[in-house]
């Protein structure tokens, strides 16, 4: 995956952009803003609390994803009721059209021949020399390139590897549960929920103990600033520091590729350098693509559900003890229900390549549109009048935290499922009285539901 170093907002000289063909800036109106807040009614970014500072803010300043989210759930209620997708500016002519209902989101994701991921899904999107250098990672691709990738892929996670990786899961679960109860830390991030997916995707991967430590530093440095505003001078520095570290990660990991080539010992990279689908297997660009997709995608957003999971269970202890009750029969509603409510990638961009209608609008060739899944998420056309309510009976439950549908579904996402419910089965069976300390610190990024860390406390 091509790591964007900031979002459309910080810096609209940085990466290139086909500016949308038609559309002013439109939004809802100043005066119909209202007031919202976090979980606690506090307001940390220094935004009017009240929403009023963000009237004609719209989705692509760094104000927006700043404030509390309730503020923005507010602002996205609003967008979803007007009859058409509503065009956000991000500078120099440049903009995009935001899709954030449920059905749109959907539609757009089943339709990549139209709404096309190439040439990159995040903002700003890829640029070439970026994409030359580091390969192109699946989300990026269309098409039969897409097709043949993810062919390679799915063919090396055959059933034992995935029986083994399963197995893996609960007892790295359990071995993070007991040094949590020996330690005794304070901060959820950094001795739980982050370590669970990195340890099971480099047990799956095959990748070296000795390596380990310096790719959780790589993953770190290379994902820390996505879609967050930074200062001029952090802008010109840490692009720099994030494509390093995902240089240094995509060498260590060829350089592992290029000996179990010679000597393959069953992992998951031997079994997609050795692959052989229409005589390929992954080259050295395409394995190191992979696993940083793996890495960012995979450890980020399975630590950031699992965050907001302990949060949600703290703020709705009716619902915790409900899931206690009986842990087996409600595991599976909680997870889906902690992954929609937090939504742990916000958006993904598409570029048109054909005309289509679409949610009360016609788009053209050449434009961009935004799939705003946290939006969609929340869109009471599905999920009821009261969308924002956490509920772990909620059935059915068709979010978009893995994609819309289509050829890009996430590959993980049965992982991610068993990562949660193993944890999960862990901590809130073996620690007591286990629940978060105040509020989750978070990054303020318009691309992941970022989690920097979370205080929490439990007695044994």
């Amino acid at each position: 995956m091509t790591i964007p170093s900031q979002g459309p907002a910080q810096d609209p000289d940085v990466g290139p952009g086909v500016g949308s063909a038609a559309g002013p800036p439109v939004g809802p109106d100043r005066e119909k803003r209202k007031a919202g807040a976090d979980r606690t009614g506090a307001d940390r970014s220094g935004a009017d609390p009240t929403g009023a500072d963000l009237a004609g803010a719209g989705l692509a300043d760094p104000a927006f994803w700043q404030a509390p989210p309730a503020v923005r759930l507010a602002a996205f209620a609003r967008l979803r009721a007007l009859d058409s997708p509503v065009y956000v500016p991000e500078g120099r002519g440049r903009g995009h059209w935001a899709l954030v209902r449920h059905a749109d989101v959907q539609e757009a994701s089943r339709l990549p021949k139209v709404f096309a991921s190439a040439p990159g899904v995040t903002t700003p999107e890829p640029a070439r020399w970026v994409r030359a250098l580091f390969g192109d990672s699946m989300v990026n691709l269309d098409g039969p390139d897409h097709a043949q990738l993810r062919r390679i892929v799915q063919r090396a996670f055959t059933p034992r590897l995935l029986a083994e990786t399963e197995r893996d899961i609960d007892a790295v679960a359990a071995r993070i549960v007991d040094d949590m109860l020996a330690a005794r830390p304070d901060e959820f991030v950094t001795a739980v929920s982050s370590r669970l997916p990195l340890e099971v995707i480099c047990n799956m991967m095959g990748i070296p103990e000795r390596f380990r430590a310096e790719i959780a530093d790589r993953v770190n440095h290379a994902s820390e600033n996505i879609g967050v505003e930074r200062g001029i001078t952090a802008r010109l520095r840490m692009p720099g520091r994030g494509l390093r570290a995902l240089a240094r990660m995509q060498r260590m990991v060829a350089g592992i590729g290029r000996d179990r080539r010679r000597h393959p010992t069953g992992d998951l990279i031997s079994a997609l350098v050795c692959a052989n689908v229409d005589g390929q297997a992954l080259g050295a660009r395409q394995l190191g693509a992979f696993f940083s997709l793996l890495m960012v995608a995979g450890v980020e957003t399975t630590r950031n559900a699992i965050t907001h999971g302990l949060a949600l269970l703290t703020d709705h202890p009716d619902q915790r003890d409900l899931l206690v009750s009986d842990f087996e029969a409600y595991a599976d509603g909680a997870v889906d229900e902690m992954v929609r409510h937090s939504t742990p990638i916000i958006q993904f961009r598409r570029t048109v390549v054909g005309e289509h209608a679409l949610g009360g609008r016609t788009f053209l060739p050449g434009e961009k549109v935004v799939l705003y899944y946290a939006s969609a998420n929340r869109d009471e056309e599905v999920f009821g009048p009261d969308p924002d309510a956490f509920d772990i009976t909620r059935s059915p439950n068709p979010h978009l935290g893995f994609g819309g549908g289509g050829p890009h579904f996430c590959l993980g996402a049965h992982l991610a499922r068993q990562e949660m419910k193993a944890l999960f089965r862990e901590l809130l069976t073996r620690p007591r009285d286990l629940r978060a300390v105040g509020l989750p610190d978070l990054a303020g990024s318009n691309f992941d539901n970022r989690v920097r860390s979370l205080k929490f406390t439990f007695t044994q």
